[in-house]
């Protein structure tokens, strides 16, 4: 980018978004195009056929889409917005460059909307980033705070007939809540106010080039939330300014649970919240089920004290928390009582939490996973058929499918095939089958009365009709 855009020539510049359907451009159109400013796209996922009904509902909203040809870059005030990893030979990039328009990644495009509101608040982490950026969004909302919030995800609580796909919410300028990530390292671009850190684990890189990142983000937020119970989050409170400490099992958390209070269902569960600041107790039902789901409400509770929001007024918001579209998404329960799961789970540590959700109730598993990419599967493969031999039993059952994969150079000589010996070698049950219409038969084939069908993976919107469709075979 040659210079951060002035928030003056952001309000009065048209956009154009390459690939607007993706989970963090689509949220930043919509929150664009809610404060009336110009917007247009482009994506390979429309010019496919892929899930017609996110580009009809961005038309609808006023968003241009052209064909990815380069037909929509026609000017040069044109600010063109395409994540780090789109390549050079992209028709909209010649485009953008021949006729010199200013260039940005969404994740500057984010840092300036979140560094330029009165106060931004930021997630961050390797894991639930996106549901405790929806708990502590609907948290402000519920309190009258009228956030604007930029989420990775379908937040079920924002949902309306005329914006189905409520990733993002055009609130005021004075509270930015947003996600941020450390994958590419774009989290050193913003300056937050509050500070949340859920946790430090491997994804995308690295443990010290996390922690060196994750430190200096908790330096330059003015007040830092800290998970207490993960170990690697905590051996960086010594980088924080102020700090609010959360957590289940750590005594000393600021926000924490009162022992021997957690009540878990396979849906809801219940605990009682303590306040350590004043030791006050507030009853919390919470309408999602998973030992992280708990963390995750802490989090926001905690998120949310730093912002100014009473406890007892956060613990009573979450009651009303819908949670997040494929977020241990429950499409349904057949007559002949087979859930079927549609879920996000695409690292080491997503794909556990869900597992031991699933593990701490009776039934069969039978997980299907599609890998994000083939260089995710390169990096964590080997973490992953750990993660997949570890939590699920000898009655469960995972299958793979072969990675995601939309066009481009990437290198795909190491595939699917590999996790499956790999979990079997570590004492798993796997099958690799190659494209996911034979999954769908291998699944209903194999579907029994109890059994719990959960279909995980990311970077793939389709991965919901599939799930659909197998309750739809099944019912």
């Amino acid at each position: 980018m040659t210079h951060m855009p002035s928030p003056e020539e952001l309000n009065s510049r048209p956009f154009f978004f390459v690939g607007i359907g993706g989970s963090g451009m689509l949220p930043l159109a919509q929150i664009l195009r809610g404060r009336g400013i110009s917007v247009s796209g482009s994506d390979r996922s429309n010019d496919q056929g892929r899930t017609p009904e996110k580009f009809a509902a961005l038309e609808d909203a006023g968003c241009a889409l052209f064909p990815q040809d380069g037909s929509g870059v026609t000017s040069a005030d044109q600010i063109v917005v395409a994540s780090a990893a789109v390549e050079d030979s992209v028709p909209e990039i010649i485009r953008a460059n021949e006729l010199g328009c200013l260039r940005m990644t969404r994740a500057e495009l984010n840092s300036i909307l979140f560094n330029t509101s009165g106060a931004g608040i930021a997630v961050a982490g390797t894991s639930g980033k996106s549901t405790v950026t929806a708990m502590l969004g609907w948290i402000l909302e519920a309190t009258g705070r009228k956030p604007t919030i930029m989420n990775g995800a379908v937040m079920k609580n924002f949902v309306t007939a005329e914006g189905p796909f409520a990733s993002a919410v055009v609130g005021g300028q004075s509270l930015y809540l947003s996600e941020v990530d450390e994958s590419d390292g774009s989290i050193a671009l913003y300056r937050p106010a509050v500070g949340i850190l859920l946790n430090v684990s491997l994804d995308h890189m690295g443990m010290d080039q996390l922690r060196a990142l994750f430190a200096a983000y908790l330096e330059r937020s003015r007040i830092a939330v800290i998970n207490a119970d993960d170990a690697e989050a905590l051996a960086l409170l010594k980088h924080a300014n102020k700090t609010i400490t959360f957590g289940i099992e750590q005594g000393m958390a600021q926000i924490g649970i009162m022992s021997g209070s957690i009540a878990e269902g396979p849906t809801q569960q219940a605990a009682m919240v303590v306040d350590r600041h004043d030791d006050s107790k507030h009853a919390l039902r919470l309408p999602l089920p998973g030992r992280h789901n708990l963390s995750n409400a802490l989090a926001a509770i905690a998120g949310a004290a730093a912002s100014g929001v009473p406890v007892a007024d956060a613990v009573a918001a979450l009651t009303e928390f819908k949670g997040l579209a494929r977020r241990y998404d429950i499409v349904g329960t057949t007559v002949g009582c087979i859930t079927i799961i549609d879920d996000f789970g695409h690292n080491p540590e997503k794909c556990a939490a869900t597992l031991r959700t699933l593990k701490g109730h009776p039934g069969r598993v039978l997980a299907f996973f599609q890998p994000h990419g083939y260089g995710p599967l390169r990096q964590m493969g080997a973490e992953l058929a750990q993660t997949f031999a570890r939590e699920l039993g000898a009655d469960d059952l995972t299958i793979i499918c072969d990675p995601v994969y939309f066009g481009g150079t990437v290198d795909r000589s190491e595939g699917s095939g590999r996790i499956v010996r790999l979990i079997e070698e570590a004492g798993g049950s796997a099958e690799y089958i190659s494209n996911r219409k034979a999954v769908g038969d291998r699944l209903v084939n194999l579907a029994l009365p109890g059994d719990r069908i959960v279909i995980m993976g990311a970077r793939d919107d389709t991965l919901s009709a599939f799930a659909r469709d197998i309750f739809e075979r099944l019912s």
